[in-house]
């Protein structure tokens, strides 16, 4: 297994961070969250026809560029740096994923060149009220008539679902429980009986919604009553490349508390010369090498198909949850009574430290399923 990226790769890293430090400036971060939508659509689309990143794991026979989750944790973690608002975590990391580990050959073939050409934003809906990662808590029922399914019930906490073209459901067939039952659907973002509004959230720089289904005609993604086994293989790659987008939101943090440490005088000196914030820099340095060590080393277990992938992932999670809410709080505090204020930009990235330490289980939650996985 690699543990270091190939020239390749660090000039793809070194272009990518060149674009979206010029296209996400602060400045447009704060522009585009105060906006419903949280996007521009002009700029995704140019994001996807200049750099086509939402292609970027899809296969090439689905119209993608055919890399792995490596690259692809490359453009998450320079994503979480620049802190870039765009719809594609949902649709290029959740929707995906559970296009490609549940649906059959043909849907593939129908639903993946859309989404690889920027054309098509779609989300996984899954979550449902009060709030448990799992699909084993799902309520949300599937009925089927003849040949069609009509589905019912809510989802929160969608990822960009007020926006989606294509929303990725899960739910059950009545009566089932636990595992059993389980299948996932594909609805339209405009479905008659489906109603969508945005949540209020901590993060405006990522879009949560909550959907209500009232009879919504949907469509089965792969077999129905299997959808257990490929929902969870999405919840662990999603967790993986949510833990590359974090390493990312640390690094930058650290190096934004770093830089403003070098600049501001106290006493006639630099405070970075002073003996106590060389130990917190040093603190946050040994944290964030330890979150990205983990978030690469979960990305390549999952090219190399390690059978550890379930307690790999959940460490990885874990770690960079841990590492960016860290070095968040050490960054505030570096800045002083500035870093509270809203001007300072240190709080964007903070908030969505916090927001994706919860998001997909924080990191009590990540070590209960590694040990879950150890114990079986």
């Amino acid at each position: 297994m690699k543990f270091s990226f190939s020239g390749e790769q660090e000039e793809f890293r070194t272009s990518l961070r060149r674009f979206l430090g010029e296209r996400s400036p602060t400045k447009e971060v704060r522009r585009l969250m105060e906006t419903d939508a949280g996007f521009e659509p002009a700029a995704w689309r140019k994001l996807n026809t200049e750099l086509g990143l939402t292609a970027v794991r899809i296969p090439e026979a689905y119209g993608g560029q055919g890399f792995g989750f490596g690259e692809l944790g490359i453009v998450l973690e320079e994503m979480g740096r620049a802190l870039l608002c765009a719809p594609f975590f949902s649709t290029a990391v959740l929707a995906t994923g559970a296009i490609l580990n549940a649906g059959t050959e043909d849907q593939k073939q129908a639903l993946l060149p859309g989404i690889a050409a920027g054309d098509t934003i779609a989300t996984l809906a899954w979550v449902e009220d009060p709030a448990h990662w799992e699909g084993a808590a799902t309520r949300m029922t599937a009925t089927q008539t003849g040949s069609t399914w009509k589905l019912d019930g809510h989802k929160s906490y969608v990822l960009d679902g007020h926006t989606a073209d294509l929303i990725v459901v899960l739910a059950r067939t009545a009566g089932s429980s636990g595992d059993e039952g389980l299948s996932l659907f594909t609805v339209k973002g405009d479905a008659k009986g489906l109603e969508r509004r945005n949540l209020k959230v901590m993060d405006p720089t990522r879009k949560l919604a909550r959907l209500d289904f009232k009879g919504v005609e949907a469509t089965l993604l792969g077999d129905a009553g299997a959808a257990a086994a490929p929902f969870a293989r999405t919840l662990v790659e999603a967790s993986v490349c949510l833990a590359n987008e974090m390493a990312g939101v640390s690094e930058r943090l650290r190096e934004d508390a770093l830089a403003y440490a070098q600049m501001r005088m106290q006493f006639g000196r630099p405070i970075a010369s002073f003996q106590s914030m060389k130990h917190k820099h040093a603190d946050m340095l040994v944290d964030v090498e330890l979150a990205k060590s983990a978030a690469y080393y979960a990305a390549a277990a999952l090219d190399e198909g390690d059978e550890d992938i379930v307690a790999v992932a959940s460490i990885a999670k874990a770690a960079a949850s841990e590492a960016a809410l860290q070095t968040a709080v050490h960054a505030i505090q570096i800045h002083g009574g500035i870093g509270f204020t809203w001007d300072n930009d240190t709080h964007l990235w903070f908030k969505r430290a916090k927001s994706s330490e919860v998001l997909l289980g924080d990191a009590h939650h990540h070590r209960e399923q590694m040990m879950q996985h150890w114990a079986a």
